[in-house]
């Protein structure tokens, strides 16, 4: 054989192999866009029925967080009835006794530090 013939027959079969190969990455293209369809649907349909579902569980969550919220008001309102009462009937307010809190104990924490600073001045 001369080597035209030898040419062409390794040019048919790369055409033949090229057709053949073409055709299988396609064949597994159209398989992969219609299971990519399929997975679409399921999720379309998945994502409507959790839809429905979390509807209802959001409607209950927020009737629930809503009574939470006027149990917590209806308290608060109590606490601040009796902090009244409490500042009415002893004549001095809460805040007062806080304020002597925080005074006392900056003049204790003052007193600390005074005392390390003079141990450390005679220590050394």
């Amino acid at each position: 054989m001369s080597e035209t013939a030898l040419l062409n027959n390794g040019l048919t079969f790369l055409v033949y192999t090229t057709g053949i190969v073409l055709i299988l990455v396609s064949v597994f293209l159209i398989k992969l866009l219609i299971d990519l369809s399929r997975f679409t649907k399921n999720l379309d349909s998945t994502l409507d029925m959790v839809k429905t579902e979390l509807e209802p569980t959001i409607q209950e969550i927020k009737a629930s967080l809503k009574s939470i919220n006027a149990f917590v008001k209806s308290a608060d309102q109590r606490v601040d009835s009796f902090k009244r009462a409490f500042t009415d009937s002893f004549g001095f307010g809460v805040s007062a006794v806080s304020k002597l809190k925080n005074a006392s104990g900056a003049l204790i924490s003052g007193a600390v530090k005074g005392f390390t600073t003079v141990y450390k001045m005679f220590s050394k």
